[in-house]
């Protein structure tokens, strides 16, 4: 299932603490589990869209994010359908 984790931000961050966030990131691509993420040009924070078995998998991927363990950003999860050609963007006939 596709989930994504919005991230508010709590503490400011270091450039530490990015580089880890990154490699997070990293590990998530590698595992062919990342989809799309970035921070918000509008809003203080930003958001990780990903793939896991379920919702425990999901919680379980946004808590080990550095910037979630360390206490400087909380987060929202949320199920997300993805809408596309291959499915009609989700429109019943």
């Amino acid at each position: 299932m596709t989930y994504v984790y919005l991230m508010n931000n709590l503490k400011p961050i270091n450039k530490e603490l990015i580089k880890n966030h990154v490699e997070h990131l990293k590990k998530l691509k590698n595992q062919g589990k990342l989809v799309f993420c970035g921070p918000f040009t509008d809003y203080p924070g930003g958001m990780v869209i990903f793939l896991a078995e379920d919702l425990a998998e999901a919680t379980n991927i946004a808590k080990s994010d550095p910037f979630i363990a360390s206490g400087c950003k909380s987060f929202e999860i949320r199920t997300l359908e993805p809408a596309n050609d291959g499915n009609n963007y989700l429109l019943e006939e």
